[in-house]
């Protein structure tokens, strides 16, 4: 062959090889930054082969997202909050708009954390488990925290990572004063700055921008251990709202409240729940499941789609082998009292009843051995507790507590006992009947001798606790 065409084919050869080469460095290249980095290219990279503008393959909502963040952001750098050089973390940002608007007005040492990863811009985490050492962050925001499900583990999580001096900008909607106040009970370590009411990016739902400051390491919540609760005129202004007390004595009790629950006010209709720790509901005097938890907490009561623990204090043994086939239900079998010690009780009975069973469950109530009864009687020795402290060891202020309380008198030693302890600012709501010497049925114009106080006593007892900022309702 002649050797003058052999080399326009080897030089042929060769280029062809050569672009092919140069096609498949592009091509893993390519690769390289869309499946592994997740973007085409920055140009500040050692090798970009085309100047293009930072672009992600996070899936953005639209542009105005990105826009509204930046507007944020540039207003928090302006009052100091924020700077170029902090190192920032958007979390629960699923799909990246607040750290595209970060990196966007300088700040460039910013990420996200998602429970679905997409680098990145976004390492797999969830608000209540940073993959990050502690101090790690000048800057942290959130714009997802409903979505989170633990909040009280969020408030740890960012005094971990949050270095000292360092901010928490946070976009809640938090409906009221109340679920703000929970809200602001979750970081043991900060200070709150401001909090301001504005608009999200849509235009049309209403967000609060809550800046907080670092300042000490995360401590545990203790419970209070006065006779003045926290948020005091908060909470005044709750009850404010709620329904008034009955003032004259009613005719018919049973009657009145019947009426009576159409018109309660329900803390959980006025106000949101959602950033509290556990919700917790006690029934003290129980009797059987289906008298209170299963005919009315369980049915009526409006939870906010919360799952409650529910604990149910009785003494009496006959209502205790039903509560033994309730697993969602902790019984406590013991009276409710001011102190742990052994208690001698009566149990009233309805004479007209031959079974025991059928008599215990006729007027199966506890009251002092004190009080004096003209039913047949019989006298248990039953131990009580200390239902304040017991309290105090339960649950906390962090805690949504929903009290029902039908103690048959009890509650003028109950209640003072939770008021001097302060064990009463750990009940949010508290479903009260108060026991008085009503009228009785079958005899007119006599009183039931069975109780001492009077219809005026209960209504001083209603009144002073929703003093103390305790949302008490009457029950009968």
């Amino acid at each position: 062959m002649d050797p003058l065409t052999l080399k326009p084919n080897l030089l042929k050869n060769i280029i062809v090889r050569c672009l092919s080469f140069g096609v498949l460095i592009i091509a893993v290249r390519f690769a390289f930054l869309v499946a592994i980095r997740g973007q085409l290219c920055v140009a500040s990279d050692d090798f970009c082969l085309f100047n293009v503008r930072y672009v992600s393959s996070v899936a953005v909502k639209s542009e105005k997202y990105i826009d509204f963040y930046s507007s944020v952001f540039q207003d928090l750098i302006a009052e100091g909050y924020l700077s170029p050089n902090s190192k920032a973390l958007c979390i629960e940002t699923v799909t990246g708009e607040e750290v595209h608007a970060l990196k966007r007005i300088g700040v460039s040492e910013s990420i996200g954390i998602s429970k679905k990863a997409s680098p990145p811009l976004i390492l797999r985490g969830q608000a209540w488990n940073q993959p990050f050492k502690g101090n790690s962050f000048d800057f942290e925001f959130s714009s997802g925290l409903e979505r989170s499900g633990f909040p009280v583990e969020f408030g740890w999580e960012i005094c971990r990572t949050l270095k000292p001096g360092g901010f928490l900008v946070v976009h809640v909607t938090a409906k009221d004063a109340y679920s703000l106040q929970s809200f602001l009970d979750l970081f043991n370590c900060l200070r709150l700055i401001e909090s301001l009411e504005s608009y999200g990016p849509d235009s049309s739902t209403k967000i609060q921008e809550i800046v907080m400051k670092k300042e000490r390491q995360n401590s545990p919540l203790n419970g209070n251990s006065g006779d003045k609760c926290s948020a005091l005129e908060l909470k005044r202004e709750i009850i404010r709202n709620a329904e008034p007390l009955i003032k004259q004595e009613p005719l018919k009790p049973w009657i009145t409240l019947k009426r009576n629950i159409r018109n309660i006010k329900y803390l959980t209709s006025m106000v949101d729940i959602s950033f509290k720790r556990k919700f917790v509901y006690v029934d003290v005097g129980a009797r059987s499941y289906g008298s209170s938890i299963g005919s009315w907490f369980k049915k009526q009561y409006p939870k906010q789609n919360k799952n409650f623990e529910i604990y149910a204090i009785e003494a009496d043994k006959a209502f205790h082998e039903e509560y033994k086939m309730k697993k969602n239900v902790k019984l406590l079998p013991y009276a409710a009292w001011i102190r742990n010690e052994t208690l001698f009780f009566e149990i009233t009975r309805d004479p007209r009843k031959k079974d025991a069973m059928q008599k215990a469950r006729g007027m199966g109530r506890k009251h002092p051995v004190q009080s004096s009864v003209t039913y047949v009687e019989d006298v248990d020795k039953i131990q009580g507790f200390d239902l304040a402290e017991w309290l105090k060891s339960v649950v906390s202020e962090r805690d949504f507590v929903v009290m029902k309380m039908d103690v048959e008198g009890t509650e003028f030693h109950l209640m003072p006992r939770l008021i001097e302890t302060g064990a009463i600012c750990l009940i949010d709501e508290v479903f009260l009947e108060c026991h008085y010497n009503r009228w009785q049925r079958c005899c007119p114009g006599q009183r039931n001798p069975k109780y001492h106080n009077t219809y005026a006593q209960c209504l001083d007892l209603f009144n002073s606790l929703r003093a103390r900022g305790v949302l008490v309702h009457q029950w009968w």
